[in-house]
């Protein structure tokens, strides 16, 4: 059993090291917003129909 009680508490403490990163990551990284655009062509907003032939 101290086998089995050492695994466990190695993977709790993994574990809460991991919940303490994430929690970390929320706290002090603030993501940086920016105006974002995109030119699109008119072509591929209004496609051509296909003629048949």
């Amino acid at each position: 059993m101290p086998t089995l009680t050492r695994l466990i508490i190695t993977l709790a403490v993994l574990a809460g090291l991991v919940y303490a990163g994430m929690v970390a990551l929320v706290t002090f990284v603030h993501p940086t917003q920016t105006e974002m655009t995109i030119r699109i062509p008119a072509e591929k907003l209004n496609p051509k129909p296909d003629t048949p032939k």
